[in-house]
């Protein structure tokens, strides 16, 4: 008898440590889910340009760690089901093969703690299932939040697009208009394809190769004595080259492309750092603190 009833003991000290054990992965999951909500959030509202390339994969995310909540929240109502099954067994064959008062008495007290321990149960498994519904719905309000920054950012980049556009020309008589509003110089060049390098503007480049199938060509621009390759360039892509010394970048942009042979213009900036600052009345910022000025193509 001594022994059964310390089996019995034993069996309800180990019960709840077991439990703890299973509830703690769900508890810590749905922290970092929580947390993983917040990061994305912040990380939208930081780097819009870089969201529009990310969105598709965090919507993924999102809905990969809501597909594994829902698993581990069915694998702890089936480990809690089968522990309910196990214990109501247990306490009808204790019932059952009681013979004495004693033994009575302590089966129905053990029943009735795992009534009790199935109620705190139940009632711990009504507020996971709350907060997971409550995860839910915030997970549902930041995928329609990502939609709608998505339409937005979409809606920039179009924008943005028909700016840069209307900017270029695609035509000498086009080129002849942009010229006519002041805001920057123009210089035309027509290149064959050679190692040579022919002079446009502030810079010289030469002409690699042309494909007139794809409509593109690679170029080698050569600004303040160094080389930038740019491949793949495509008819009326601008080229955008970042001098530290001028308030705007220089654009190059191939409006005509032919066999070994293709025609543009470099678009540079009216007037540089040092004359803007001449005009204000304000020193001019360093260029750099190499021995060159910094120059970056995009």
């Amino acid at each position: 008898m001594e022994e059964y009833q310390q089996s019995n003991e034993n069996n309800n000290l180990a019960g709840p440590s077991w439990r703890q054990e299973t509830l703690w992965p769900v508890l810590v999951t749905l922290f970092i889910l929580v947390a993983v909500g917040i990061v994305l959030g912040v990380y939208s509202s930081y780097h819009q340009s870089a969201m529009t390339r990310q969105l598709s994969a965090h919507e993924a995310d999102l809905n990969a760690t809501t597909a594994q909540l829902h698993s581990q929240l069915q694998d702890a109502l089936a480990k809690i089901n089968d522990i309910a099954v196990v214990q109501s067994a247990q306490a009808t064959e204790s019932a059952t093969t009681a013979q004495s008062e004693a033994r009575a008495t302590a089966a129905q007290s053990q029943a009735r703690v795992a009534a009790s321990e199935a109620s705190i149960q139940s009632a711990r498994l009504r507020q996971l299932q709350s907060a997971v519904n409550d995860q839910m719905m915030k997970l549902q309000a930041t995928q329609a939040e990502i939609a709608r920054t998505r339409s937005d950012l979409e809606g920039n980049l179009n924008a943005t697009r028909s700016e840069l556009n209307g900017s270029i020309a695609r035509t000498h008589e086009e080129l002849v208009v942009l010229e006519k509003r002041g805001e920057r110089n123009y210089f035309e060049f027509d290149a064959a394809k050679s190692k040579q390098f022919v002079r446009a503007g502030p810079m010289n480049l030469t002409l690699r190769k042309t494909d007139t199938k794809h409509a593109n060509v690679d170029l080698v621009l050569l600004v303040n004595d160094q080389e930038i390759n740019k491949k793949g360039v495509n008819l009326y892509e601008p080229v955008w080259i970042y001098e530290t010394r001028d308030a705007q970048p220089l654009q190059v942009v191939i409006n005509k492309i032919e066999k070994n042979r293709a025609h543009g213009y470099v678009s540079a900036p009216k007037y540089s750092r040092a004359d803007l600052s001449a005009i204000s009345g304000a020193p001019a910022p360093p260029t750099s603190t190499r021995s060159g000025p910094s120059v970056a193509a995009q």
